[in-house]
């Protein structure tokens, strides 16, 4: 029998076809094209929003290293045996009363007068900020009867006048036993300039100040300063009762408020005023040679504290605030608890200094 002869038999027969394997990728439904679409789009957003805020970044940073590379320096280096590193970072602000730069007419704005040649010491502040803990502003009085190296006993801002900053910061060293990690420095004009640049600070009087040697009139109660009525406000000593002791703890106060401004969100958030705020600085401070970023960073962190209130605000203690010396009327410090309040921030621990306050 043929294969002919056997066709007959399928005919007409049901023809079952062979099974299909289906593939794998058949069995995986196919995203709709607005699904891609969706998926497309926030990628695209997600990406743009990485990249702003990897340029916002980059100006926040870029904003204070080209201020801070543009600042003037001077030198401050001590010579000579200094002490050993302490824990956490310890900062040398100082206020000066040069005129050199003045003209005659900002001399009679400011209400300054011509005043002596050379430079001189209004205004000095250890600032440190430890490891862990709080900051602490410590006032160092500017007639702080104290070794100069090298120029025997004399107010602590002759220093500055004998030797600038690296002679100042070598009594201070001396007579702390700290090592000072930077030096930050503003004359008349820039405190000027900074109190003007956050809109003035606000000041509340319990009495009436008319002062003509810092041509201050002020009435009580609560008002706003501009920055030529806030440095009179802090150089002004000779109607307050405690003389110096008083003006320094008007000087803390007023950076302590410039500090809370300039610490606002809107500061950060506001880019004009983030950029002009950081250049501003190249013309308000001047820094010390041997003063890195990464000390003014801290300072910095340190300031946030001091802005919420979390800061001891202190003057270095003191035994007679009017003694007679060879140098005339001058502040002399307790000994006794000036040690055990350097004393402490020298192992780095700011918890006990409330007791000096």
């Amino acid at each position: 029998m043929t294969d002919s002869d056997l066709d007959w038999l399928y005919d007409g027969a049901p023809q079952t076809p062979a099974p299909r394997v289906p593939r794998a990728q058949a069995a995986v439904a196919k995203p709709s094209r607005p699904r891609v679409k969706a998926r497309t789009k926030a990628k695209r957003v997600l990406i743009g929003i990485v990249v702003v805020l990897a340029l916002w970044v980059s100006f926040l940073i870029y904003s204070p290293l080209h201020a801070w590379n543009s600042t003037p320096k001077v030198k401050d280096v001590p010579i000579g045996a200094r002490p050993h590193q302490q824990p956490g970072t310890a900062i040398l602000l100082v206020g000066t009363d040069s005129r050199d730069d003045l003209t005659p007419e900002q001399q009679q704005q400011l209400s300054v007068g011509p005043g002596d040649i050379g430079s001189r010491t209004d205004v000095m502040m250890l600032y440190y900020i430890p490891p862990h803990g709080n900051p602490a502003l410590i006032s160092l009085p500017r007639d702080s009867y104290l070794p100069i190296p090298g120029n025997g006993q004399n107010k602590l801002n002759a220093a500055y006048a004998f030797g600038g900053s690296s002679l100042l910061i070598a009594t201070v060293e001396q007579a702390t036993g700290l090592r000072m990690d930077g030096y930050l420095e503003i004359g008349f004009e820039g405190l000027v300039q900074l109190v003007d640049l956050v809109g003035g600070v606000q000041v509340c009087l319990d009495q009436p100040v008319n002062d003509p040697l810092s041509a201050l009139n002020l009435p009580a109660g609560c008002q706003t300063l501009n920055g030529v009525t806030a440095l009179g406000y802090v150089r002004q000593r000779h109607q307050d009762p405690l003389g110096d002791l008083g003006r320094v703890q008007r000087q803390r106060e007023v950076l302590s408020k410039v500090v809370t401004k300039l610490a606002r969100p809107s500061t950060v958030l506001n880019p004009v005023r983030y950029w002009k705020v950081c250049q501003s600085v190249t013309q308000i401070i001047t820094r010390g040679q041997d003063t890195g970023v990464g000390d003014v960073i801290t300072g910095a962190l340190g300031a946030l504290s001091m802005a919420k209130g979390n800061a001891y605000s202190l003057t270095v203690p003191i035994s007679n605030p009017n003694a007679a010396t060879p140098a005339g009327s001058s502040v002399l410090w307790d000994d006794a608890k000036a040690t055990e309040m350097f004393g402490m921030l020298a192992k780095g621990d700011t918890s006990q200094l409330g007791q000096f306050g």
